[in-house]
């Protein structure tokens, strides 16, 4: 400190200032700087706090040099100094002095600048006190909150972690999660490695730093000398604090990890219902040491990885679980159908965060039934979970065997109604049964509460067929309706059937309407190969995504170049069933056309639709109706109309006003040649039609609609 004045004999008249008594309580020393005349004068405080004795005192700035090393006096003049340039009224300044016995101290000063009229600086009166603890304490503070402040990023870190983890649905979730710029990085870790323990083992599922890998450590025994062993044996995380303690903790290991910079590691135990499932490390190169929070912080974080982990274990186990049921529900294989063209898909739902939701009640099948018909199942029973899955198998299976044992396709669909309702199941299902005649292109359509089909023709257009429905499965009988009208509709070759789940079109808060508008478009865009098209529908759900499971069927009927000619056609006609008299003009007429008989259609199915009126009105049972084509030197198709009676028609002359009796008579113009025939309890009316072209006629065209 230098000396600035001039004079001792130029001081002022109150020199030297007295002290407040407050100040002295206080243990703050004051001073009296006269500038002018060089003088530094101290109370008694103030020798205490300089740590000097009054005796080694003279009075003058620079003597105090002895207690202020010669950088901290340079500073605090240079302090001064600019106070009293800028003609500021005090300056204030921390500065070390150096004790009697060497130690340092830090003190504080505090000055006041007295000026005269003219501006110029005359005096200095301060302060002056030992700042040794307020530093310290200050310091202390300040380390303090850098530790908060860490300890929150940490915390808020976990919670980030802890969140993501949430959504986590397999092994590999948690480690990319783990792995990703908002996981372990965050809390200062270099890297990750982890392990599962399987039958007391720890398989390595994410390794360290990329080519960190430590031979023969993939598969270890729990009770191998490697960290990971340890935390799960002991069930208590390793704090690894110093390169010196990994390599004294783990010789085998340290070697392989010396290049990779690793200073510190903190291996925490996974632990999941008091039981380990696996251990996780956290590998660092910038920190030595871990304080108490940080400890508690990896703690935390371990446990909720371990739920994480765990609930994603039980996930995968579910999932494939439910992906075994599911595969031994549906169809193992789908047979080839002459005429046709079959393609089938299946897809999970996704429905994140929900266990056994990757399986569902949706199936499909494809039965083949005699006289060249096939019939298609679409359906979906309700819910995700294997009970879904074990009900809709029951249901395939019931629903093939009606279909196998002759039913109609009304006969099948309330049967299946009445089986799932009877199954002491609270689940109803929707379905769409479908039997197709491959020679005639008829295709009669069954729909119990599910979506209608769609059709493709072969010019690449597509539209939506509207199909009268009944209720849904396992409903229908509870609310005393089992009736599930019969729609035909006429497949022409080339064209191809669509049946889906609603899955395929329904998306969370659109209207199914416009995703059906939507499917009909892809459809027509969509490639001709049905098992290309197929694939291309089953891609667009992968890339939508959505909860929900997709099933998927296309029957595309082949050309008329593919088509077998001949065979046997049946229709079972009801008595009081409109519908199934219909269904028997359209197959008549489409299996006319069909196998090359064009030209006489209307004789034929106007001398069929007389033998079936007779039959149902003049018998209490039911008409079968049957038409085959007989080969031989002349190509004949025969009709056969069954029924139980076995009273012979009578052919009879009808009166002028008659209504009745003209029958027989017209099946006897018309026809080529007819009869009767006994069957068993009744009796079969038959007759047979000379076909005037060959199979390879050019008039053997796809079927017209005719009622």
């Amino acid at each position: 400190m230098a000396d600035r004045g001039a004079s001792a004999q130029s001081v002022p008249d109150d020199w030297p200032a007295h002290p407040d008594p407050i100040l002295v309580l206080n243990r703050m020393g004051t001073f009296d700087w006269d500038l002018d005349a060089g003088l530094f004068h101290m109370d008694a405080q103030a020798y205490e706090v300089f740590d000097i004795l009054p005796e080694e005192f003279d009075g003058r700035p620079d003597s105090l040099a002895i207690r202020v090393p010669r950088p901290e006096g340079s500073r605090l003049d240079t302090v001064v100094s600019r106070a009293i340039k800028d003609g500021s009224e005090n300056y204030g300044a921390y500065f070390r002095i150096r004790r009697r016995d060497g130690t340092p101290r830090w003190t504080h000063t505090q000055g006041y600048i007295r000026r005269d009229e003219t501006g110029r600086p005359r005096r200095i009166i301060g302060i002056v006190r030992d700042a040794t603890q307020e530093l310290e304490e200050s310091e202390a503070r300040s380390l303090r909150a850098a530790q908060d402040a860490a300890f929150r990023q940490q915390t808020n870190v976990v919670q980030i972690i802890t969140a993501a983890l949430s959504h986590a649905r397999s092994v590999q979730d948690v480690i990319d999660v783990l792995k990703d710029t908002h996981g372990v990085r965050n809390i200062g870790a270099a890297s990750l490695v982890m392990g599962l323990v399987e039958a007391g083992r720890i398989r390595l599922v994410a390794e360290g730093p990329e080519g960190s890998f430590v031979p023969g450590t993939r598969i270890t025994r729990i009770d191998e000398p490697y960290p990971m062993g340890e935390v799960v044996r002991s069930l208590s995380p390793r704090f690894i604090e110093s390169p010196e303690e990994f390599a004294d903790g783990y010789p085998i290991l340290w070697p392989h990890i010396t290049d990779l910079n690793i200073i510190s590691a903190a291996y925490l135990p996974l632990i999941a219902q008091a039981r380990p499932i696996g251990a996780m490390g956290l590998l660092y190169n910038d920190r030595r040491g871990f304080s108490t929070e940080e400890r508690a912080v990896l703690v935390a974080l371990g446990s909720s990885i371990a739920q994480s982990l765990q609930r994603a274990m039980l996930y995968e186990q579910e999932k494939d679980l439910a992906q075994g049921l599911q595969q031994a529900m549906l169809p193992r294989t789908i047979p080839s159908v002459r005429g046709a063209d079959v393609a089938v898909r299946y897809r999970a739902g996704s429905a994140a965060g929900s266990l056994g939701r990757d399986i569902g009640g949706d199936w499909y099948d494809l039965i083949p039934l005699p006289g060249g018909r096939v019939g298609a199942v679409i359906g979906d029973v309700q819910g995700h979970d294997t009970h879904a899955a074990a009900v809709m198998g029951q249901l395939r299976i019931v629903l093939r065997a009606y279909a196998a044992e002759g039913h109609t396709p009304a006969t099948v669909m309330a049967r299946a109604s009445v089986f799932l309702h009877e199954l002491d199941t609270d689940r109803f299902a929707t379905c769409l049964y479908a039997e197709a005649d491959l020679t005639t292109g008829v295709v009669q359509v069954v729909r119990a509460g599910h979506i209608d089909p769609l059709i493709r023709h072969q010019d690449g257009g597509c539209r939506r067929v509207t199909v009268h429905g009944g209720l849904p499965l396992g409903l229908s009988a509870e609310f005393g309706r089992l009736e599930y009208p019969v729609t035909a509709i006429e497949l022409e070759p080339a064209q191809t059937l669509l049946l889906c789940t609603d899955g395929l079109v329904e998306q969370p808060g659109a209207d199914l309407d416009d995703g059906m508008d939507l499917l009909t478009t892809l459809i027509a865009s969509g490639p001709d190969d049905v098992r290309e098209l197929a694939d291309r529908l089953i891609e667009m759900a992968e890339v939508r995504g959505g909860d929900d499971d997709v099933a998927l069927l296309l029957l595309r009927r082949r050309g008329p170049d593919s088509v077998q000619t001949g065979g046997r056609l049946q229709q079972h006609v009801a008595p009081g069933d409109p519908e199934a008299l219909t269904l028997a003009r359209h197959m008549i007429r489409a299996a006319v056309c069909a196998w090359g008989a064009r030209a006489r259609a209307d004789e034929i199915e106007l001398v069929a639709d007389e033998l079936i009126t007779n039959a149902l009105m003049h018998t209490e049972g039911s008409a079968i109706v049957t038409l085959r084509v007989l080969s031989g030197s002349e190509r004949r198709l025969r009709v056969e109309i069954e029924d139980s009676s076995s009273a012979l028609p009578r052919r009879r002359e009808a009166g002028e006003n008659g209504v009745s009796g003209r029958g027989l008579l017209l099946v006897d113009r018309l026809t080529d040649v007819w009869g009767v025939e006994a069957r068993g309890g009744g009796k079969c009316v038959w007759c047979e039609f000379l076909m005037p072209n060959a199979p390879d006629s050019p008039d053997r065209t796809g079927p017209g609609w005719h009622s």
